[in-house]
């Protein structure tokens, strides 16, 4: 008579022998919101364009500016990896981030159209809060421009360069070059957030000091509020444009007189 070989049981661990492996596998990831808008088709081209444009690299001094942060720190706003992300997050959500956001959205759509594209250019140029954040967001944007017009001419930059005589905020300038190149508002948007955000959480971690670990928690700990963001500046009109994070604005005034300064805003 054959015996029947006997199955081998299924192995379970046991809810009392709970290691750090266990632990580590219920983790559950954070949700990140999806960005809606034409993203079908977007070309190697269009994401080594923004890679290379928003890159640290990219020479329009964005290292040198904080924002008011290094204000807040100063003050005692912020004092670590969590007070640093809630700072940004409003920033981000409520203040200047979202402002910019607007501007590069209006800037995008604008950018075959004089009178529209002239329009949001002197609007984004005259709403910055203080004299430092006007130098840092026109600063960084008459050098993207010269960058740009160098290494990825278009048609569209040299249609802002005719239009507007003036400072050209950061955020027009990435905005229109983004639609010269074909680039769709939603993704662009994002990625410009989302270099916006790394440059103030790389202020934050040379002046609180933070490690890099902890500067980059922070970063991914800001993912979903870039994302929400960019969704809401997509749907605003630009006569609906404004900011609510006073403290933030109140910084990058004070910074103007601060005794000890590292960083030009």
């Amino acid at each position: 008579m054959v015996r029947k070989a006997k199955r081998a049981p299924l192995l379970r661990s046991s809810p009392r022998k709970r290691g750090p492996k266990a632990a580590h596998a219920k983790h559950k990831e954070t949700p990140v919101p999806r960005l809606h808008g034409d993203e079908r088709g977007f070309a190697a081209s269009s994401l080594y364009r923004l890679m290379a444009w928003l890159s640290p690299a990219f020479p329009v001094g964005a290292f040198s500016y904080s924002s008011g942060i290094e204000w807040a720190i100063e003050a005692g706003d912020i004092k670590n990896a969590e007070t640093l992300k809630g700072w940004l997050s409003v920033m981000l959500a409520e203040g200047g981030g979202f402002c910019d956001a607007v501007f590069f959205v209006h800037a995008h759509r604008a950018a075959g159209d004089d009178h529209a594209l002239r329009m949001v250019a002197e609007l984004a140029a005259a709403f910055a809060p203080s004299k430092e954040r006007h130098l840092e967001t026109t600063a960084q944007g008459n050098a993207f421009v010269e960058a740009a017009r160098a290494a990825w001419p278009s048609a569209a930059l040299e249609r802002l360069k005719a239009v507007w005589d003036g400072p050209v905020a950061y955020p027009v300038a990435v905005g229109v070059a983004a639609a010269g190149h074909g680039i769709a508002a939603a993704p662009a948007l994002a990625a410009y957030l989302q270099a916006v955000a790394a440059n103030w959480v790389s202020a934050g971690v040379r002046l609180i000091p933070l490690g890099q670990t902890d500067g980059q928690r922070v970063l991914a700990g800001l993912e979903a509020v870039v994302a929400a963001t960019a969704q809401r500046a997509l749907a605003c009109k630009v006569e609906d444009i404004g900011s609510s994070a006073f403290r933030a604005d109140l910084a990058t005034a004070r910074h103007e007189t601060q005794y000890t300064r590292l960083f030009r805003s």
